[in-house]
């Protein structure tokens, strides 16, 4: 789509936390025209344009209640960036994440890889809808780790519980979505941890655009760019 009305809009920031930062803008009414449809457009209403840096899942001194109370009052119309450069972290902060963008940001966030998604940094980088790489992103899946304390039978049954949930967890988010298939899933559970460059990234869908030269493409124009360069090399 082609946008032909530019907004202006202040961006401040609002919330931060030690590990993360959140700011916004606030994007005035346009409109797009629609790709193939000369005569068509669609209006964007206006709307709060809230830009997130991610850092390490970790937040134990302060905790994310001011940034996602922020977030929650969201309208319908606002719109989430993600910029991500996290080795992972806390699973259950990731997971409020997961859950703060099905319930506001659905089909409406944006996360871009800049420079590192390893652990849960990679599955809140899988949660986006539009998921953007940079030439020398790096990104790894692997197994969540953690421990337990208590009594016996309450260590077999938390094991067991914790086991089982984050484990669908984990699989709604990198298989169904065929990021991994059933059988590399079964191995990571095992150990097996996957590293990924910007081409792994987009030959698997993971990425769906990468920002190279000043320009934003789509990860298929980017693998056929990449391939008519080693065909160059190679003459």
């Amino acid at each position: 789509m082609t946008t032909i009305a530019n907004e202006k809009a202040d961006v401040k920031k609002d919330l931060s936390s030690d590990r993360h930062s959140l700011f916004s803008k606030e994007v005035g009414e346009r409109k797009t025209i629609l790709k193939g449809k000369k005569k068509c457009y669609e209006i964007i209403p206006k709307h709060k344009a809230y830009r997130f840096y991610i850092g390490i899942f970790f937040e134990l001194r302060k905790g994310l209640h001011s940034v996602f109370n922020e977030l929650q009052n969201a309208s319908k119309n606002d719109t989430l960036e993600l910029v991500i450069n996290s080795h992972g972290g806390l699973i259950f902060e990731g997971q409020q994440f997961h859950n703060l963008i099905q319930k506001k940001f659905y089909n409406r966030t944006t996360a871009y890889l800049d420079n590192v998604g390893y652990s849960m940094g990679a599955l809140v980088f899988c949660m986006a809808k539009k998921r953007v790489v940079y030439e020398y992103s790096d990104f790894m899946f692997h197994n969540y780790w953690g421990f337990a304390h208590g009594k016996g039978g309450e260590l077999k049954a938390q094991i067991k519980h914790s086991s089982k949930t984050l484990e669908r967890f984990f699989y709604n988010i990198i298989v169904k979505r065929n990021f991994l298939t059933k059988k590399e899933f079964k191995l990571m559970l095992v150990g097996q941890d996957y590293w990924m460059d910007t081409q792994e990234l987009c030959r698997r869908g993971i990425a769906t655009h990468v920002v190279i030269e000043n320009k934003e493409i789509t990860a298929k124009e980017y693998l056929k760019k990449s391939k008519q360069n080693k065909n160059k090399k190679s003459k």
